[in-house]
């Protein structure tokens, strides 16, 4: 690692709201797509407007839709309960009982199932399910082949006593057994919870311990690109340091086993041995699917906070929630239905993966990929949208900018049916809307931010909304999102802290174990009584687009200016040779303290005199002379969780001095090692 100090500068400071012209002449905030006779009549947002004109008499243009939606939210969320004409057995006594948060009281009385509404679809030769992976050939599962398959594993958990109250949890990759697993646990109003075969068994524990849970499933081993990974001591690990377990399950990934050449995991606790899945959902015979009418906030699923700071937040989401959300967004948002099908890569791990398996909801097909998302090359991805038929894509900014860097031509070498593409998880800069306009003239680009928390979007796209570069459409439907300033007053035009002012059904139901609310409070309701504080800087402009500017909690304060950090990355890591980038800023007692810019280069490149004022240059000339950096550091890896998200805050206390085993796990980490160089750093310069 190498650091130096960058010149200081007399100028004054200067504020820029618009970012540099792309190398198209594109700048932040130009707008480049506008809705068309397709979006406008044959979208099922469309459709949707037509219903509302038609059944409650109502007329609205889209920016009314989204006034209407936050502010008659009995209104809207019981027409989309309509619209959908949600499976009920029990009609709800009205739709919001109580709009407190937290604790908002969602139609209450109603007696409903998740999965019910995932097999109410009947057209069983369609196929459901498209999968691949680098760890055995490719595999489709039908409708029926699907509702086959639950019905099986819903007789195998039931006979292990597994029914409402119970969890089921799941060490594995983003597989059809997967999904046909968690399908069979919520028809029995059984929780759910899953973890990626990448994370270390120290980090499962972690998180599957909070819940208890009676039945894991695991897979021994997989194949991440070209390298054998085999799971079978974590598993053993597992099943030592859950003694709530009363049965695993292994699910026979490829070749691998948990008993053979890759060991076994013998008998532990309560445990008798391990147990293959195929050969239990084979030698059952399947008992009619039938589904267990549960509450509206009866727990669905169990999502973990990346857990990059202390033990991970068990998050619970409820069958209503979750179902209302994702009927609204994936119809209404992404324009899913029947006859699409559904692309995005992710594992078990993010909450990506549970809306792409909503994805069944509205009668789509859905893509699970397991493995390298970019093996044997960055085209991968690309020609599997070609191969299913893709209609919906979505992917990670940082595959988006990488095949841009890596000058594919996806609808030049293949034939895409791509009609709208999806991104989330990070600031996506204007050069990436360039490039997917450039070779995806005409689709919808629809970039989101949300995240486990809502287990949805915030702010996001829709097909009738414009697309400004480097801006998120607006807010999405139902979700009352503003930007704050510290007072708690509403701030459009700069930034502010994201909140959320009114309640949305698909907020968590609680945390688990957390009885009397207190750690639900502190994470979201300590800095605005009653209102929603997501944690994220934002601005809305007025006409209602936003972009997300970091975390505020990694918050870069220069002399009383708050920065987002977004707009250091769009800059710096456009430049050649540059890879990679991450900022902090090192607080000092009665100054301003040390803004510190980490730099990751590209291959075969340092960080030489050349590169240090080639990025001075840039900060200074396209954002402001405040943006300069007091130093440029050169690492080996910028620090990132298993969902990509760079490690900001975690860096910055490290830096401040704290232990290491106090700021991070490193089991949530990409990479295990990738915060040593920071220890050092810090130990540097903390010596007196």
């Amino acid at each position: 690692m190498t650091e130096q100090s960058t010149e200081q500068t007399a100028e004054q400071p200067t504020e820029q709201t618009t970012g540099p012209a792309t190398e198209h002449g594109l700048a932040h905030g130009d707008l480049l797509f506008t809705p068309g006779e397709e979006q406008l009549t044959s979208s099922r947002l469309a459709h949707y407007l037509d219903w509302l004109a038609r059944e409650r008499g109502l007329r609205f243009d889209r920016r009314q839709l989204w006034e209407w939606s936050v502010t008659d939210l009995e209104g809207f969320w019981g027409s989309i309960w309509d619209h959908f004409d949600v499976l009920a057995s029990v009609p709800p006594e009205r739709v919001l009982a109580s709009a407190r948060m937290p604790g908002a009281e969602w139609f209450p009385g109603a007696r409903l199932n998740y999965a019910e509404q995932v097999f109410r679809h009947t057209d069983d030769d369609r196929v459901a399910i498209h999968a691949y992976s680098q760890t055995r050939e490719p595999t489709t599962l039908t409708l029926g082949e699907l509702r086959d398959q639950v019905a099986r594993a819903r007789t195998v958990l039931r006979r292990q006593g597994v029914g409402p109250g119970s969890r089921v949890v799941a060490h594995l990759p983003n597989l059809p057994e997967t999904v046909v697993a968690f399908l069979a646990t919520a028809s029995l109003g059984a929780a759910w919870a899953s973890c990626a075969t990448e994370f270390g068994a120290r980090s499962v524990i972690d998180r599957f311990g909070q819940v208890e849970p009676t039945v894991l499933l695991v897979a021994s081993g997989y194949t991440y690109g070209d390298k054998p990974v085999d799971k079978s001591a974590d598993v053993a690990e597992l099943v030592a340091g859950l003694p709530t377990l009363t049965v695993v399950f292994d699910v026979e990934y490829g070749s691998y086993r948990a008993t053979g050449t890759h060991g076994s995991t013998g008998a532990q606790g309560n445990v008798s041995g391990m147990r293959s899945w195929p050969e239990a959902l084979a030698a059952v015979e399947p008992e009619p699917l039938t589904f267990e009418q549960v509450p509206f906030d009866h727990p669905l699923v169990v999502l973990f906070s990346s857990g990059t700071t202390g033990l991970p937040k068990a998050i619970v989401h409820g069958h209503g929630g979750i179902l209302l959300e994702h009927l609204k967004c994936h119809a209404l948002s992404w324009d899913l239905g029947p006859g699409d099908t559904f692309l995005w890569y992710s594992t078990t791990a993010w909450m990506m993966w549970n809306a792409l398996v909503s994805g069944l909801l509205v009668g789509s097909s859905i893509v699970c990929i397991d493995g390298n998302p970019v093996h044997p090359d960055l085209d991968w991805q690309w020609r599997l949208a070609e191969e299913t038929g893709a209609t919906v894509m979505g992917a990670a900014p940082g595959f988006i900018m990488a095949s841009r860097k890596a000058g594919l031509r996806p609808a030049r070498d293949h034939r895409l049916r791509i009609r709208q593409f999806a991104s989330a998880g990070a600031p996506l800069p204007p050069e990436g809307y360039a490039w997917i306009y450039d070779q995806l003239p005409g689709v919808v680009l629809n970039i989101g931010s949300g995240g486990t928390d809502v287990c949805s979007g915030i702010v996001q796209g829709d097909p009738l909304l414009p697309v400004w570069a480097g801006e998120i459409s607006g807010a999405a439907l139902g979700v009352a999102a503003r930007a704050f300033d510290g007072a708690g007053h509403e701030v459009v035009g700069e930034l502010g802290e994201l909140v959320i002012t009114a309640p949305m059904p698909s907020m968590p139901i609680g945390f688990w174990g957390d009885a009397d609310g207190s750690r639900l409070r502190a994470a979201y309701f300590d800095r605005y009584p009653g209102v929603w504080r997501h944690g994220d800087w934002i601005v809305f402009s007025p006409e209602g687009h936003c972009h997300v500017a970091g975390r505020s909690d990694a918050t870069l304060n220069r002399g009383g200016v708050r920065l987002g950090t977004a707009e250091f990355y769009r800059v710096v890591e456009e430049l050649p040779g540059v890879q990679d980038s991450l900022v902090v800023h090192l607080e000092q007692a009665g100054g301003n303290g040390d803004l510190v810019l980490f730099v990751q280069t590209e291959p075969g490149r340092q960080l030489d005199a050349q590169l240090r004022a080639m990025i001075v240059g840039a900060l200074r000339h396209q954002l402001s002379p405040r943006h300069v950096p007091d130093t440029i550091t050169e690492v080996a890896a910028v620090p990132r969780n298993r969902t990509g998200k760079k490690l900001e805050l975690p860096v910055k206390r490290i830096l401040q001095g704290h232990p290491i085993d106090e700021v991070a796990s490193r089991d949530a980490l990409a990479d295990p090692h990738s915060l040593d160089a920071f220890v050092d750093l810090a130990a540097a310069r903390n010596t007196p």
